[in-house]
């Protein structure tokens, strides 16, 4: 008897060792949720599995705010190809973004027509940084501009896998990473 419950725990012990070679590990930005800009919680793996993102922090009284325009050109040019912009409200940069979720939902289709996803307003650094913006911005991403991010409107793109591929400063124009966007696309 004592034989056959050592073969019993041994073949479980090995079933559990031995898991099969399709059960992949969910990259950190797939394991992550995010509530949107009307309060619902999203999966990212779930909504945006096998889609390149570039996920960037938004404000709407920013220098940079004219940019929510070439990410609008962004989404209507590579949506349907596989592209999700995700923009994520933030008001730790000059208090450039103080009003409520509905005041940005409002700013961005009165001013912009942003039809690309949103989300609720979140902290980029920090303690209370979202998981995310951890990650994006921690020693472990596998960019080589590593970081907090320094001001609003910085972005990372991150291909179909969930694996971050490069992050682009404030000063550079949606319109300039079209070129790094195809080349993700080309290769999802």
């Amino acid at each position: 008897m004592k034989t056959i419950l050592c073969l019993v725990l041994i073949a479980g012990l090995s079933a559990a060792t031995f898991a099969p070679a399709h059960a992949a590990k969910q990259s950190l930005v797939h394991s992550a949720t995010a509530k949107s800009i009307d309060g619902k919680d999203v999966k990212l793996g779930e909504k945006y599995a096998g889609k390149v993102m570039l996920v960037v922090n938004v404000a709407s009284r920013c220098g940079y705010t004219k940019q929510y325009k070439g990410l609008q050109t962004l989404h209507e040019k590579y949506a349907e190809k596989g592209l999700a912009v995700l923009g994520f409200p933030c008001n730790q940069f000059g208090k450039q973004e103080p009003g409520s979720e509905e005041d940005i939902k409002e700013f961005c289709d009165a001013n912009y027509g942003v039809e690309f996803d949103l989300f609720s307003k979140v902290d980029v650094n920090g303690k209370a940084a979202h998981p995310l913006y951890k990650y994006l911005t921690s020693e472990a991403a596998p960019v080589e501009d590593r970081g907090k991010v320094k001001w609003n409107f910085e972005k990372f793109l991150i291909d179909g896998k969930g694996n971050v591929v490069a992050r682009y400063r404030s000063k550079v124009t949606p319109a300039r990473i079209a070129a790094d966007i195809e080349k993700a696309l080309a290769s999802k």
